[in-house]
């Protein structure tokens, strides 16, 4: 398939807007979501079951030639066999063409980009962790979504209504003439709609074709380093030597109080069982309710408080600087996984990402084994190790003693003036590689691979005498940190 262009000064963009249904349109939006997902498990068992078939007659000696014939997971394939079995199958035939075609053709579509995504996986083709074979969505989990890209889709003049596909006009949350007013004067175009239920309400994703337009930040010659933490969200550096620190609002912890209260309610009451068909109570479904309300309202406040930082950043530097964070990494921490994921690194750095390309500045991503915090902000010393529980960075060459996360700002931010401009994580223009202490050249790691001891390594049987105290050092560093960062 051909990939769309916009058009010369127009960029593609997207508008998340909220929508307060009414009683028939929320049943309308439901039916097209579930309409989705059961299009995807028809998919998946259509494409499966030669699989299966397959596998059975190889295990009865039936040779190559006579196999039954692959399916293929075009989504051209897909859409045809589904339109001619959607006629005779008792699954379909009763309530299909309720729905419009949008909704089936968002779950086929899914389908075959996950068969696809599976194969390349298989087949080393695709980056990232192995992809399993698709599977089915469960009803209960399943998220409800549609996406229309034909069909009347537009925003009513008076800018409180909206206008889909077979579902028809849905009043949304607040007014948005703004963008009734751009589509007036030419300046953007719909070019599809997403209707997907989050944390409890409809939304509508617009994907628009908008001019681009160029907003002047505040200072567009100077820089900021930001070091990201849990003790402080972030530690700001600019280019001016002016340091300055973003609170962790930590809104998780803030509410495990209320998140307890709430789960033991639940846990008193009769839940779903899917082993014994168990249907949930009335009781059940309105604590759960009250349970998910809190979880919402803190990915809201999560949410809010990230974006307010990012756009703040973003309008007023010419230059950020980040660290390529392991973010995956640092949430297998058992002790720490509940503060990293309520910082939500990942989501800072993809949001500086897309601002900084908005408003025409530049994001430099530090290498990931870049050692910011082991480095000198004065003379460029780099020590050998850093443990995470020492929280002031002391210099023994120069004397400098300054808290690691303002030490780290400032090399992060001395680090723009070294970069070619692309903003490509690891294009720098450094200079020439000088002989480090061991281990400087990378960041300390807090836990060591387990390693089986052979025979032929000197001392293999025999454990070190230095062994336990070392140990308890590590132990004992790792239930500080917690409380130091």
């Amino acid at each position: 398939m051909k990939k769309f262009k916009p058009r010369s000064g127009f960029t593609v963009l997207a508008h998340k807007l909220a929508l307060d249904p009414n009683a028939t349109t929320n049943r309308h939006l439901h039916s097209h979501g579930g309409g989705a997902r059961a299009a995807y498990n028809w998919a998946v068992a259509y494409i499966t079951a030669v699989w299966w078939q397959r596998k059975a007659e190889q295990s009865y000696g039936v040779p190559e030639e006579q196999l039954t014939e692959w399916r293929s997971w075009s989504l051209s394939s897909l859409r045809k066999a589904f339109n001619e079995d959607k006629h005779t199958n008792a699954r379909f035939a009763g309530w299909w063409e309720e729905n419009s075609k949008e909704a089936y053709n968002t779950g086929l579509a899914g389908a075959s980009a996950a068969f696809d995504n599976y194969a390349k996986s298989k087949s080393g083709k695709r980056k990232g962790a192995k992809m399993g074979v698709p599977r089915f969505k469960s009803k209960r989990k399943a998220r409800l979504s549609c996406r229309f890209t034909t069909g009347t889709i537009r925003i009513e003049p008076d800018g409180r209504h909206i206008t889909l596909p077979r579902i028809g006009t849905v009043r949304l949350h607040e007014n948005r003439a703004d963008l009734r007013a751009l589509i007036d004067a030419g300046n953007m175009r719909i070019l599809s709609a997403t209707a997907c239920l989050d944390r409890g309400r409809w939304f509508v994703s617009l994907q628009v074709e908008q001019k681009h337009q160029l907003v002047k930040v505040a200072r567009p010659d100077a820089a900021v380093g930001i070091d990201l933490g849990i003790k402080t969200l972030a530690v700001l550096a600019d280019s001016d030597g002016v340091l300055s620190e973003e609170p962790n609002p930590r809104h998780l912890d803030r509410a495990r109080k209320q998140l307890r209260r709430a789960s033991r309610v639940v846990s008193r009451r009769r839940g779903p069982d899917r082993r014994t068909g168990q249907q949930p109570s009335k009781r059940w479904e309105k604590a759960n309710q009250v349970r998910s309300k809190i979880h919402h309202r803190v990915a809201n406040l999560r949410e809010d408080t990230l974006h307010k930082m990012t756009t703040r950043l973003a309008s007023e530097y010419g230059t950020i600087v980040v660290e390529d964070l392991n973010v995956a990494g640092m949430g297998r921490n058992r002790r720490l996984s509940r503060r990293v994921a309520d910082a939500a690194f990942g989501e800072i750095r993809r949001q500086l990402a897309y601002k900084t390309r908005r408003h025409g500045t530049r994001l430099v991503v530090a290498d990931r084994w870049y050692p910011s915090s082991k480095t000198c902000s004065r003379c460029g010393v780099v020590k050998a190790k850093l443990p995470l529980s020492v929280r002031v960075f002391g210099c023994d060459n120069c004397g400098l003693v300054l808290d690691r996360d303002a030490n780290a700002g400032r090399n992060l931010v001395a680090l723009a003036a070294r970069t070619t401009g692309t903003g490509v994580a690891g294009d720098l223009d450094l200079a020439k590689a000088e002989s480090k202490p061991r281990g400087a050249d990378r960041k300390t790691r807090t836990t060591r691979p387990r390693r089986k001891a052979g025979t032929g390594r000197a001392g293999g049987t025999i454990p070190s005498p230095r062994a336990g105290k070392e140990t308890g050092d590590r132990q004992q560093a790792t239930r500080t940190q917690l409380a130091l960062w």
